[in-house]
């Protein structure tokens, strides 16, 4: 039942905490970046501009700050940008993923844009000024190897150092002009393709929740139930009810577990409903003894106390108070029996319900007080308040009936005569 009512609670929790479908879009930052810049571009990814837009684009009724929670972006191997998008359908996950690497793009695409302008025109007058320079430098190796070839008196070694010096700059003036063009194209960004759509909801999906519930409060009752066992007070031997009553066993009976039909339960809060599954009235650790097989034996149960009790008052007709708690039951069907029993042998029983919390034993001229109590049902203190309630109305407690709760009496059916075989006599 406990584990029933886990996995009700799971349910129950899956609606509100289970994150639904999850789906991812990639997106590639071409060129070479630092962590630290891979990182800024997350954060953009995830900015309020982006969300907002995305919102904006989606139509959903919700604002880019309701999208917050349902949206991450991580730093991936290779200069991926990973954008992850939760939803409650598939479709809604997959649009959500897309749109956001989409208005990220955009956004980060202006945003460099707008950053470049400014320095456009200087970048632009640097490769004119190279250009020209390589131009220049082409045209001084022309003429030099013009004025070789026409025989000139020039020195054949300042002329191979002055070429190499010209080859050199022009490139280095080269490599400046690839350098400008590898800065502009690592500004890019790509997105991979769009997002999968999600094949089943991402985890914890409701089975787990289910699952797990069940499985917490399972623990839970365990450990609730070994506590309660523990904690509990009440005593369950003959040997430490008589001690708390000062008095001796006149004899132990079983009592058929049934229901109650005479009263009807207190109605009880939700709360205590549910602590009711974990501690009840009713020992759970307590085996149930087999019942009698039948009346007679029970019965002779019932006599053997009562000739026990017989011992301790005088002889010829007699009254005894038979003291058993209101809470339980048990006992007072065993009172009611032990009365019929007894009536048979001209010993009076008078039973008597007392509040075991707040005992109060009435003033009668009788030998002596049986007091019936269930195992299990009572604390050591509360039998001690009984015991001493009768030494109040100046009884004296001559013994004690231990009552067990047991399983019905099985009802065997009655089992047709047999016809009679011919020549039988």
């Amino acid at each position: 039942m406990i584990a029933v009512l886990g996995a009700l609670v799971g349910a129950g929790a899956s609606l509100v905490l289970s994150p639904g479908y999850e789906t991812s879009a990639s997106v590639l930052l071409q060129g070479p970046r630092d962590p630290d810049e891979l990182t800024t571009e997350a954060q953009v990814a995830h900015s309020t501009v982006v969300l907002d837009r995305t919102a904006a684009a989606l139509r959903w009724g919700r604002s880019g700050a309701d999208l917050a929670d349902d949206v991450t972006a991580t730093v991936a191997d290779g200069n991926i940008i990973e954008i992850t998008g939760v939803a409650d359908t598939p479709e809604q996950a997959q649009q959500l993923a897309d749109r956001v690497a989409q208005e990220y793009v955009t956004f980060s695409t202006q945003l460099m844009a707008n950053t470049a302008d400014a320095s456009a025109q200087v970048s632009q007058e640097q490769q004119e000024t190279l250009r020209q320079q390589i131009i220049e430098t082409n045209q001084k190796i022309s003429d030099l190897h013009n004025s070789a070839g026409q025989g000139q008196t020039i020195d054949s070694v300042g002329v191979r150092t002055e070429l190499e010096s010209l080859r050199t700059a022009l490139s280095q003036a080269v490599a400046k002009l690839d350098e400008l063009d590898t800065v502009s194209s690592s500004s890019k960004i790509v997105v991979m393709g769009p997002a999968e759509r999600p094949l089943g909801p991402a985890t914890p999906t409701m089975t787990h929740f289910v699952a797990g519930g069940a499985v917490v409060f399972l623990v839970l009752g365990v450990f609730g139930h070994l506590f309660a066992a523990r904690a509990d007070k009440r005593l369950r031997d003959d040997e430490q009810i008589t001690a708390a009553l000062g008095t001796a066993v006149m004899g132990g009976v079983d009592v058929p577990d049934v229901p109650e039909a005479a009263a009807a339960p207190a109605p009880k809060s939700w709360w205590q409903k549910v602590a009711g599954l974990v501690v009840d009235d009713r020992p759970w650790h307590l085996p149930e003894l087999p019942s009698a097989a039948d009346e007679t034996g029970l019965d002779i149960r019932y006599r053997r106390a009562l000739s026990r009790l017989r011992e301790h008052l005088p002889p010829g007709p007699g009254r005894v108070l038979v003291v058993v708690a209101k809470d339980d039951p048990a006992a007072r069907r065993a009172a009611d029996r032990l009365g019929a029993v007894a009536a048979e042998s001209r010993l009076a029983l008078q039973v008597v319900e007392v509040d075991a919390d707040r005992p109060v034993v009435p003033d009668e001229a009788v030998p002596g007080v049986l007091v019936v109590v269930t195992t299990g049902t009572r604390t050591g203190w509360q039998l001690v308040g009984i015991a001493e309630a009768c030494r109040d109305a100046g009884h004296e407690v001559l013994g004690a009936v231990v009552t067990r709760r047991a399983r019905p009496l099985e009802q065997v059916p009655d089992r047709p005569a047999e016809p009679a075989l011919a020549g039988a006599p």
